[in-house]
């Protein structure tokens, strides 16, 4: 894999990696050579809109919606910093503003039943229109967070994901993972055929799992990503919201209409902090600009 090596101020280094994985790291290898991906690029149609999503009711006892919100809620409430409910709280949040930048429209859901997903939304790639002449639907994503520099990491939490795709709302259910070889797959559990047919479509909006850690992935990670026919990333970032390593499987590539799209480094030196690496996506090769958020 080729891995952005060494840090600089206000560098950019393109990265390409092996086509099960794209990856961007600021845990950079010593003389690894680099060179500009360009990949053909497969279009989505959206001649059909989708049908407008429906989030999940949060749970009565949440009074907060936003990282301002909850930052009030935990000062009036007197709510430990330390505890797990804080840590885990403030970084899903943090993820939700910080991902903004890469397209995403993320609300922070949860509570019984919940399959593990912390975060529902959509993903509308920053790719400019005129590099295919389509206008692409927003991906469906559903997302995991694990925070605090204690989690384990492990391929454990990539088959916790797989299991989130079938029990998700409707909207981000997905069975791409479970269709075989003849293009055949079961009804989900719960489900009638008729809903299947209705929810599971050709025409259906891609959906991708996004698995959040406050750690780079490891090699038990990466092999498993890789192995999974479920279209799945992964994403380092850090509790202060920079995203250090990006990387996503081949399925993801070829169901979510990634190609083309890669991840290269940004270095710069942060007055204070020292020198540090961000990951950016790029386009063909050439870095996108960070996109502003908008909630929906």
């Amino acid at each position: 894999m080729a891995l952005a090596s060494r840090l600089g101020a206000a560098a950019l280094v393109a990265t390409r990696a092996p086509a099960a994985w794209r990856l961007a790291s600021s845990r950079a290898r010593p003389k690894t050579k680099t060179t500009t991906a360009h990949i053909s690029v497969r279009s989505r149609s959206t001649a059909q809109a989708p049908p407008p999503l429906i989030y999940p009711d949060p749970p009565r006892s949440v009074k907060h919606n936003d990282l301002p919100s909850f930052l009030r809620y935990a000062e009036r409430s007197g709510l430990d910093t330390g505890t797990t409910t804080y840590v885990g709280t403030h970084y899903e949040y943090t993820v939700s503003d910080h991902l903004g930048a890469f397209g995403f429209s993320l609300r922070r859901v949860g509570g019984a039943s919940d399959l593990g997903i912390d975060l529902l939304g959509t993903w509308t790639l920053p790719i400019p229109i005129e590099s295919d002449g389509h206008q692409r639907t927003p991906l469906r994503v559903l997302l995991q967070c694990k925070a605090g520099a204690g989690q384990r990491i492990g391929p454990s939490l990539v088959r916790e994901l797989e299991g989130a795709f079938i029990g998700a709302p409707v909207g981000w259910r997905s069975r791409v993972g479970e269709i075989n070889e003849s293009g055949a797959a079961s009804t989900t559990a719960g489900a009638s055929q008729e809903d299947d047919a209705e929810h599971y479509s050709r025409g259906a909006p891609a959906v991708i799992g996004l698995l959040v850690t406050e750690k780079p992935a490891t090699k038990g990670i990466r092999d498993a990503l890789s192995r999974s026919r479920w279209p799945m990333a992964y994403i380092c970032c850090s509790s202060a919201g920079r995203m250090q390593q990006v990387l996503w499987n081949q399925s993801a590539e070829k169901n979510c209409g990634l190609a083309g799209l890669g991840v290269t480094l940004r270095h710069s030196a942060d007055t204070g902090k020292g020198p540090h690496a961000e990951a950016v996506l790029t386009w063909q090769g050439k870095p996108l600009p960070p996109v502003a958020s908008s909630k929906e």
